[in-house]
């Protein structure tokens, strides 16, 4: 009894011994492979938001005396933009360092460009009458500069408004340009501009087609469609914001 006894038991817990662990090391190893799994994707993510950070930076842009602006077969007007300003903001990604391409951005609540008035203005060596006005409504205006070289590429977009005192508004003049500190050239008009100097010191041309508008008087008078040309100097001042 004693031996039928021993041999029935011994084998039994045995069996039972092997079954467990070998369920017990299945479950702990696929739980610790997923887990680590997804630690180490959450690590790389983590990792690559850090690397691609971005450092901001604030631009000013003023404009100087000496500048020009000239439509069709008219000669240049001489005109002090002096006074003219604005402010944007620029982002650089930090994990690019060969590139020094800075997107700029103006805001244009911030940016005034002077009117061209019988103070601002000469024509053939002659102010401007006393009546006639130009104003300038900027709509866009964003671009790039290049920190290292000092080129200078920014989209301008405006509205030039002619009036003549309370008798005359034409409608808007829609001028669309890239001031350039290259080359802008067109088939009657053209410039070349400067680029940035320590100073920020730079010149910035630009040559647009204008289109005719609802008014019979000015497309005459202007030959419209025709061309203009913007010639700017200006002080471009670039500062981290950090």
């Amino acid at each position: 009894m004693s031996c039928k006894i021993n041999s029935l038991s011994s084998p039994f817990p045995c069996k039972l011994c092997t079954k467990k662990p070998k369920l017990r090391r299945r479950n702990i190893v696929f739980s610790s492979f997923s887990s680590s799994e997804k630690q180490q994707k959450t690590i790389s993510t983590s990792t690559s938001i850090e690397t691609s950070t971005t450092e901001a930076y604030t631009v000013s842009f003023k404009t100087e005396k000496g500048c020009k602006l000239g439509i069709s077969r008219y000669p240049d007007f001489e005109y002090d933009a002096e006074g003219g300003m604005g402010t944007g903001v620029a982002s650089k990604v930090t994990e690019s360092p060969a590139n020094n391409d800075l997107p700029v951005s103006f805001d244009l609540q911030t940016l005034y460009i002077p009117p061209l008035t019988s103070s601002t203005t000469k024509f053939l060596g002659l102010p401007l009458p006393p009546f006639l006005r130009i104003d300038i409504v900027p709509e866009a205006f964003q671009g790039i500069i290049n920190q290292e070289t000092g080129k200078v590429d920014l989209e301008f977009k405006a509205k030039f408004l002619f009036s003549a005192g309370s008798l005359y508004k034409a409608p808007p003049l829609l001028v669309k340009t890239v001031l350039t500190s290259e080359e802008s050239k067109g088939t009657m008009k053209s410039g070349i501009g400067k680029r940035l100097d320590k100073e920020g010191k730079c010149r910035l041309v630009g040559v647009a087609t204008v289109d005719p508008i609802d008014d019979f008087f000015m497309n005459s008078f202007l030959g419209l469609p025709s061309e203009c040309l913007a010639e700017l100097k200006a002080v471009i001042s670039i500062s981290s914001s950090s």
